[in-house]
C-alpha cells in the first residue's frame, strides 16, 4: 500500500503556451458552500499561482433569477441560478450562458470539478475542439446513485448521467482521480482505455486544521466535556451516508464507556426533528448528542474537542474511488477514524497504521469491536500523544503540495 502518489502517464494533450491565460473553473455548488471554500478556491490559487491567470468561477445560487457576476478574492465568481424549478429547461438555459461567456472572453482552458461539472465541460468542447479539457476529481458518481438507493439503474437519471460519464473519460485531455484504480474502472465500466490521468485526493489546509485548536477549554467548559471522550462527526446523513447504523454505534459507544461519560459532537445541518427520531428509535439519552451548525471558519475548533472521529460513508463498491474530505481533517486535527471498509485508500491506511478502526459489519459485536480499537489507542495516552500518532498522515497523505505537483504536471506550459 502506497497510498497516494501523483503519476504521469503521458504526455499528450499538453497545455500550450500560446493559451490567452483564461481559465473557466466550473462547479455545481453555492459559493458559499464548504465544497467551494475550501475544496475549489485553494486549488485555484495553486493554479492561478502556476499559471499568472485569470480564473473565472462558475458557481450555483438559489432561485432562478439572472446570473450575477463580481470578483472575489482575485477570482471572477459566475453565480448562476440553479434552476431546479425548470428543471432540464433550468440546465439548458445555463449551459447556453455558459457557451457565450466562454466565446466572449475566448476562454480555451477549462477546468471542471467531480463528474457533474464534467458534463458541461464536456459539451462545450464538444461545441468547441480547440478547448482544453480538465476533469478534476473524477469519480463513479451514476452508480453510486444507484449503490446507496438514491436513483433506479433503469431510470432516465443513471443512464442519462453514466453515458455523460463515459463521454467525460473519452474527451477530456486530462483527468484527475480523487483515488488509485480509477482507471480500471473507466476501462471495465465505459470501455475507454485512459492514459492522460493523474490522482489526487481531497488535499487539507494543515494550518487551519492543527493542533493550536485541540481542547479549547472555553468550549470544553461551555458543553461541559472534560472527563467525557467525545466522537465527532462532521457531515451528513443519508444517500451515501449511514443513518440508523451510526446512531446504533453511538448507542454502542455511550454502553461501552458508561458513567456519562460518552459525547457525539455532530456538526451538520441536519434537523432537530432527524435527530430526535433517531435518538428516541436508539434509546439514546438526549444529554449524549450535541449538534451544532456552524461556519466552515470555525469548525477546527469544534473539532479539536473530539477524541476520535467517524467516517460514516456506505461501504458500497464505488466508494474505492472517492476521497472523503473530512478524512483529512479529522487527521490533521490527530483524531483516530472509525471507518467501513474500503473507503478509497483511507480504510487500508487507518488499518496498517492502527489509525482508527474498520467497522466490519453492523452488529452489536462489530460496534463493540470497533470501539475497543479506539479505546486501545486512546487508553494511557495524553491527547498530545494520540495527535503524534495520527496526524503524519495528514501530512503525507493529505498535504496541499501533492495538488500542486499535479498542477504543475498539467499547467507548467502556460506562458
Amino acid at each position: 500500500m502506497k497510498g497516494y502518489e501523483v503519476k504521469r502517464i503521458s504526455t499528450r494533450h499538453q497545455v500550450m503556451s500560446s493559451m490567452n491565460g483564461r481559465i473557466l473553473f466550473i462547479t455545481q455548488w453555492k459559493y458559499d458552500d464548504a465544497l467551494v471554500q475550501t475544496y475549489t478556491l485553494p486549488y485555484i490559487r495553486i493554479i492561478t499561482n502556476i499559471t499568472s491567470s485569470y480564473p473565472y468561477l462558475i458557481t450555483m445560487k438559489e432561485g432562478s433569477k439572472s446570473t450575477t457576476i463580481e470578483k472575489k478574492n482575485g477570482v471572477i465568481v459566475i453565480q448562476m441560478p440553479s434552476g431546479k424549478r425548470l428543471l432540464y429547461m433550468g440546465w439548458l438555459l445555463n449551459f447556453l450562458k455558459l457557451y457565450i461567456i466562454s466565446g466572449r472572453k475566448n476562454i480555451r482552458l477549462i477546468h471542471a470539478w467531480c463528474t457533474t461539472a464534467g458534463t458541461i465541460g464536456a459539451l462545450l468542447k464538444l461545441l468547441d475542439k480547440r478547448k482544453t479539457l480538465v476533469i478534476d476529481s473524477f469519480e463513479p458518481h451514476a452508480e453510486a446513485m444507484v449503490e446507496n438507493e438514491s436513483w433506479r439503474s433503469g431510470g432516465i437519471k443513471f443512464k442519462s448521467l453514466f453515458y455523460m460519464e463515459k463521454l467525460e473519460a473519452a474527451i477530456a485531455d486530462h483527468l484527475i482521480f480523487a483515488a488509485p484504480g480509477m482507471e480500471n474502472y473507466i476501462l471495465k465500466k465505459y470501455k475507454t482505455q485512459v492514459t492522460n490521468f493523474y490522482v489526487k485526493p481531497a488535499c487539507t489546509d494543515l494550518d487551519m486544521f492543527s493542533d493550536k485548536y485541540m481542547k479549547d477549554e472555553a468550549l470544553m467548559a461551555k458543553y461541559c466535556l472534560q472527563d467525557k471522550i467525545v466522537c465527532v462527526y462532521a457531515g451528513k446523513f443519508g444517500g451515501i451516508y449511514l443513518e440508523d447504523e451510526t446512531f446504533a454505534f453511538i448507542q454502542s459507544c455511550d454502553k461501552y464507556w458508561g458513567d456519562d461519560r460518552f459525547r457525539f459532537l455532530l456538526l451538520s445541518n441536519v434537523s432537530e426533528e432527524y435527530i430526535r427520531e433517531k435518538i428516541s428509535k436508539f434509546s439514546i439519552r438526549q444529554s449524549v448528542v450535541i449538534k451544532l451548525f456552524i461556519p466552515h471558519s470555525e469548525v477546527p475548533s469544534y473539532m479539536g474537542l473530539a477524541d476520535f472521529a467517524i467516517c460514516p460513508v456506505k461501504p458500497v463498491e464505488s466508494k474505492k474511488y472517492c476521497s472523503p474530505i473530512k478524512n483529512g481533517e479529522y487527521w490533521a486535527m490527530g483524531l483516530p477514524i472509525v471507518i467501513t471498509p474500503n473507503i478509497s485508500v483511507d480504510s487500508d491506511l487507518i488499518r496498517n497504521n492502527h489509525a482508527g478502526a474498520i467497522l466490519e459489519g453492523f452488529t452489536d459485536a462489530d460496534y463493540k469491536n470497533a470501539i475497543k480499537q479506539v479505546d486501545s489507542i486512546l487508553q494511557g495516552k495524553s491527547r498530545r500523544e494520540v495527535y503524534t500518532l495520527i496526524r503524519p498522515l495528514a501530512e503525507k497523505y493529505r498535504n496541499f503540495g501533492i495538488a500542486e505537483n499535479v498542477y504543475k504536471k498539467i499547467y507548467g506550459q502556460i506562458s
